[in-house]
């Protein structure tokens, strides 16, 4: 067992935060849908709204880190042994004797599916939460300035909401990957310690 420094401080940080805005956001969400009562309808829709901008905030620092350090290539989406890592997970990852197919590296550390994954939640869900969100924060502002051009509100409410259906599906598909490792806490504790664990077999050129 081999071990290599993956994640780098701001990096983990990012990650946790996000996590723990995006779960609060959708449970008061949800709460002010109506589905169960925790805080109050006016409280889970303020509480709403702080985490939102929170959650904006964190956006914008994790973009200019990500800009800045060129951990933006992470996640140039590619199709090399996408149909080997598709197999695997369908298949291979129910049989202990099959290996991986892709090989974690500091400068590859998503494999192709989670670089599609992690590409469609950066360029479309986000982007649909963010901009409805903030279009339902200001609706009426905003339509009385002419900026909306009858755009309805209940169209601006679904879009939101189905923005957060969206998201609520990749974090139950992201936490179950995240135990796909060689023991089911392998991939947490190393977005805690940013240290990975790999088998020997996983290291690059021993598959060569």
């Amino acid at each position: 067992m081999t071990r290599i420094y993956l994640f780098k401080r701001f990096e983990r940080f990012w990650h946790w935060s996000q996590a723990a805005l995006i779960i609060f956001m959708l449970l008061s969400g949800f709460e002010v849908h109506g589905t169960y009562k925790v805080f109050g309808w006016q409280q889970a829709g303020n509480l709403h709204t702080t985490a939102a901008w929170a959650l904006i905030v964190l956006w914008a620092f994790a973009i200019f880190w990500h800009l800045t350090t060129g951990e933006w290539k992470q996640y140039i989406p590619t199709t090399e042994k996408m149909v080997a890592v598709m197999r695997y997970y369908a298949f291979g990852i129910f049989d202990p004797t099959s290996a991986h197919p892709f090989r974690t590296t500091q400068l590859a550390k998503h494999n192709p599916l989670q670089r599609m994954a992690y590409l469609g939640v950066k360029l479309f869900i986000n982007p649909l939460i963010w901009v409805s969100g903030l279009v339902y924060l200001y609706y009426y502002e905003l339509g009385r300035a002419g900026a909306l051009a009858g755009v309805q509100l209940g169209t601006v409410a679904f879009l939101h909401t189905l923005a957060a259906f969206l998201m609520l599906i990749f974090l139950i598909v992201h936490v179950y990957f995240a135990t796909t490792g060689h023991t089911p806490l392998a991939h947490i504790k190393a977005m805690i310690t940013g240290w990975e664990e790999l088998e020997d077999e996983d290291l690059p050129g021993k598959h060569s």
